[in-house]
């Protein structure tokens, strides 16, 4: 009896465990075949740059013997060579997001880059979250962006909602149990000099920690 007591209680704590998850919106079904389609996307790139490692090699040979092409070929192997890189850091990615290099798992900034605009004094921000190794649960929360820097020699620091016209919307959030890409564009003020910029990523998921980091305003980041 008591043993059937026992039992009776870990296949409730078991199943209230479950319906837990299924109430975060966690399905085990789904997950696997997420992290399946995931790594098979990595096996794919990884033979897209063993054949166009191939490729390379082919026309190396062909350079040697026709030396009349030698520019064609020289054009073509400079293409491929970006491709094969393009293809490295599409697999660097999906690792950093299944198996980062660091073993650490939870929230991270994968990749930000700035770049000028097309107005005056405005610059794009292109933003990649992660959630690395752990996808058991959907992160959802928001990002609090700000721009550090001087403004007429004192320092200065202005927040995202601060360099948005009036009528745009200055909320950020996210929800993703992957990763997730944002393309955001801020102004600013004149008599302003960036230096960096602080991203603050804050989960409202239970069980996942907040994140904060900063990097330099640089316009070649990423």
């Amino acid at each position: 009896m008591r043993l059937a007591l026992v039992a009776l209680a870990v296949a409730a704590a078991y199943l209230v465990f479950e319906f837990g998850r299924i109430q975060a919106g966690y399905n085990v079904l789904e997950a696997a075949a997420e992290r399946r389609d995931l790594n098979q996307e990595i096996d794919a790139r990884e033979d897209d740059i063993a054949r166009l490692e191939e490729q390379i090699v082919m026309l190396e040979t062909e350079a040697e013997i026709e030396h009349a092409a030698y520019k064609d070929v020289e054009a073509s192997l400079g293409d491929l060579e970006v491709k094969i890189q393009e293809q490295r850091d599409a697999i660097a990615f999906y690792r950093g997001i299944v198996s980062p290099s660091d073993g650490n798992s939870g929230l991270r900034v994968q990749d930000l880059k700035l770049s000028r605009a097309d107005r005056e004094r405005a610059f794009n921000i292109r933003l990649v979250l992660v959630q690395a190794m752990k996808h058991d649960r959907k992160v959802s929360g928001s990002v609090a962006l700000t721009i550090e820097g001087s403004e007429n020699g004192a320092p200065k620091s202005y927040s995202y909602a601060e360099l948005l016209p009036d009528d745009a919307d200055k909320a950020w959030a996210f929800s993703f149990r992957y990763f997730q890409d944002f393309d955001r564009e801020v102004i600013l003020p004149d008599g302003f000099t960036p230096e960096s910029v602080t991203v603050a990523v804050n989960s409202r998921t239970r069980s996942i920690a907040s994140i904060e980091q900063s990097f330099r305003w640089d316009l070649n980041l990423g």
